[in-house]
Parts: C-alpha cells; structure tokens; sequence
C-alpha cells in the first residue's frame, strides 16, 4: 500500500452559461488543470463527472442558466462543484429501473465518485462530488517513516488489503480509509478510559499534521 501526498490547491473556477455546446471545452480546461496539477490518472473520472453535473443543469434548471464550475485539490480528494441559482429544484438519484433517461447521469457521478451530494445556499445551489487523489506511487519508508507506521498499523486490520489484492487504486483507497477510520476509532477509546479527553488530543494531533504537511510539502 503505498500513497503520494498531495498538497492542497487553491480553488480553480470558470463562469459559464450551460449550454452542451460548451461541456467539451469545460472538460478540457478541467484536463488541462489536473495534468497541472498532477493527476492524470484521475483525468478520465472528472472529466465524466463533470459533463454530468452541468448536463443535470441543463436539463432540469434549463439551457443558458449562468453557472459556475470549480474544481479544488485537498491533501485526499479532488471536489468538484456546478453552482447554479435555482435552490427550489435538487437534483435527485433515480433508480435506473425503467426506460427514463432522467437522473441517469448523477448515477454515473454516483458509481464514480467517491461521494456526491447537494448544498441550497443563499444564492442557489450547490451539487457536487468528490473523486479520491490518492494513488499507487512508490515512496521509500526512509522518506516517508510516518507512511510506513501508519501502514504497519493499518494491516492490523482485515478491511486493508494486501498489496497483491486486485483492486483498483480507488478501491484500495476507500478500504485503506476505512480501515484508518476504525483504528482512530480505537485509539479514541482508549484514551476515554485513560482519563484523557479525545477532542483536546484530536485537536493537538491535527495542529501536527498540519504543521508536518508544511515540510512534506517540500519534497513532494
């Protein structure tokens, strides 16, 4: 099991009426920024993701509603995020049972992104998806000591799978989180029964990460 870091990204956005002939050149822009950014291997997943949000717009809000189209890279997942201003009309998940087309394409969203959803706000709404940035990639246990305990940690856990395991990186990955979920799990309760408080070492423990995120950052 073996991860690439990523640093965080500031939020990349374009402007648009929603129009189908503008969804090819959005996903190429999308393109353009994630080979900047360094994940070709997940280039296929957004570019797909992203012609079904803004073709859910077109269809269900109308053809020519302004939209905006944003994209940000956390250290994990890469969002992507179509604003509209109709917050009266939520998209919704259809069953694929029957001959309707419609709700088709946020199935697709749903089977390839890590987790989606809808937002009202203030001036509209907000439907977005998250796709995991994670991936295979060699890193070397001297450059990474904390991978490598966190790995070491992590096989104490069946939902990890090993490294012939034939699952995609996707796959892997959501296995792998689920995984350090529970030993947070674990490690909380046991510092309950030792008369510690979770939140204030939960809290103490993130202000470490972010601060170790600085210097990783620069080999990355």
């Amino acid at each position: 099991m073996y991860f690439n870091h990523r640093t965080s990204r500031p939020e990349w956005s374009s402007n648009f009426i929603a129009k189908p002939e503008v969804v090819p050149d959005l996903r190429r822009l999308v393109r353009a920024r994630l080979e900047t950014w360094g994940l070709a291997e997940i280039e296929d997943t957004a570019e797909l993701c992203v012609s079904e949000l803004i073709t859910n717009v077109i269809h269900h809000v109308g053809s020519g509603t302004p939209v905006t189209l944003s994209v940000t890279l956390s250290a994990a997942h890469l969002r992507i995020e179509v604003r509209d201003p109709l917050r009266e009309r939520l998209p919704v998940l259809l069953s694929s049972v029957g001959f309707s087309e419609t709700g088709r394409g946020l199935g697709l969203v749903g089977a390839m992104a890590d987790r989606w959803g809808v937002v009202p706000t203030a001036t509209g709404k907000t439907t977005w998806c998250e796709i995991a940035s994670l991936v295979d990639a060699p890193c070397d246990g001297a450059c990474c000591p904390e991978l490598s305990k966190a790995e070491a940690l992590l096989t104490l856990y069946d939902c990890v799978p090993s490294q012939g395991t034939a699952l995609n990186g996707r796959l892997r990955v959501a296995a792998s989180e689920e995984a350090a979920i529970a030993l947070i799990v674990d490690l909380l309760y046991w510092l309950r029964a030792h008369g510690r408080d979770p939140e204030e070492v939960l809290d103490r423990a993130q202000m470490h990460f972010e601060g170790r995120l600085g210097g990783v950052a620069q080999w990355s």
